[in-house]
């Protein structure tokens, strides 16, 4: 069981991000849920928690980003990490690592970091084998 229930994601634009989350979200397994007409976007992999959900902010302020932070997501393979990456600039988002090993944080880390259109910072990462 996770010890997360859901993380939310601030978004201007909720088709834009449904784009963008389909495809990232979408090369690390993830699956968008039914949701009724209207509804904000969720995604969850092999329908299992943590839900991600994309929401308008609800005091009706613009969605910006936290300068800090960012959600890590567990990638299967190298090879998810990679697409994450490449989907993620293929959608509006932006680079800020790409893909590759990262030894300061152990051996057996690749990962890959992008931002949502938003602003949103997200990472792939993948614990390989040395």
């Amino acid at each position: 069981m996770s010890v997360l229930s859901h993380i939310t994601l601030g978004t201007n634009d909720t088709g834009r991000a449904a784009w963008f989350y389909d495809a990232v979200l979408g090369a690390l397994g993830f699956a968008r849920l039914p949701k009724p007409p209207g509804k904000p976007p969720a995604y969850e992999k092999n329908g299992q928690m943590p839900t991600i959900y994309l929401y308008p902010p609800a005091d009706g302020r613009p969605a910006t980003w936290g300068n800090g932070t960012h959600v890590a997501f567990i990638a299967d393979t190298t090879d998810a990490v990679d697409a994450f990456h490449r989907l993620a600039l293929d959608h509006g988002g932006s680079d800020e690592g790409p893909p590759g090993p990262r030894p300061h944080y152990g051996d057996d880390y690749y990962a890959a970091y992008v931002r949502d259109p938003d602003g949103n910072k997200l990472q792939a990462v993948c614990y390989r084998a040395p």
